[in-house]
């Protein structure tokens, strides 16, 4: 016999296997917040800017989301761009946790020279952009090679924190990358889709694998735009899923 139990609130997720129990990790993964470059569609990639006037909004609308569905955190992890460092820092503050690890293997894809270039400007002048996901940017890198770092770098800390729950806190490109690989979708169909700065991913793992997925805040371009269901499960397994979130509560 072949299950999966996932407890809301936060506390127990598991698997059986026949009588053995394998212990599950669960990461939430969110976007930073908003900053002036993305409200005026210019390029960031490893470049910073300012926040907007209004991005407290966003970060306090996904902390709501995540206190109403008990959801706590054993560890924060974001990429070391000040934008994901910051924001992780607020989340860190609301639950006392001391200490958030920056790491650049979660990094927004490195655009290079294209920082601060208009999103139109790239658009009419790098015809590969947002299509071919081996195109390496000029002086930076390509966004496979942004895929491959970020969900290896997911795979380690699904084994480290095993039976625990832990937070990231990344980049619109980040999270394509991730949906993308651990859901087995075509990247470069993918390359596009929306993402808002009030997306809230679940991603459940049983060692390395992602064996389900979820969204409990606004929805992702995957799930609006028809490309996936939510909650995705694996399809390989044979698992009893606990109820979905009541997206009422959005």
């Amino acid at each position: 016999m072949t299950g999966f139990g996932l407890l809301r609130g936060g506390v127990e997720l598991y698997s059986w296997l026949g009588s053995c129990y394998v212990l599950l990790m669960r990461a939430i993964v969110v976007r930073h917040y908003k900053t002036l470059l993305n409200a005026s569609d210019q390029i960031l990639g490893w470049g910073d800017a300012p926040r907007v006037k209004g991005w407290r909004a966003d970060v306090a609308r996904v902390e709501a989301i995540l206190q109403k569905h008990a959801i706590e955190f054993d560890a924060i992890y974001s990429s070391a761009l000040e934008r994901a460092r910051q924001t992780a820092m607020f989340y860190a503050r609301q639950r006392g946790i001391p200490v958030i690890h920056d790491i650049a293997e979660l990094n927004e894809v490195n655009y290079g020279l294209l920082y601060r270039k208009s999103k139109k400007w790239v658009a009419n002048n790098i015809p590969q952009h947002k299509k071919d996901p081996d195109f390496v940017y000029p002086d930076g890198e390509s966004f496979r090679q942004m895929q491959q770092r970020s969900s290896r770098y997911l795979e380690f800390l699904a084994g480290k924190y095993p039976q625990q729950t832990i937070l990231l806190v990344v980049h619109a490109g980040v999270i394509r990358g991730l949906v993308s690989y651990f859901l087995g979708l075509d990247y470069a169909a993918e390359l596009k889709r929306k993402i808002s700065h009030r997306y809230i991913g679940e991603f459940v793992f049983e060692g390395a694998d992602c064996v389900r997925y979820d969204e409990i805040g606004k929805p992702s371009g995957f799930v609006s735009d028809g490309v996936i269901e939510i909650p995705w499960v694996q399809a390989a397994a044979s698992l009893t899923v606990a109820p979905a979130y009541d997206k009422k509560a959005l």
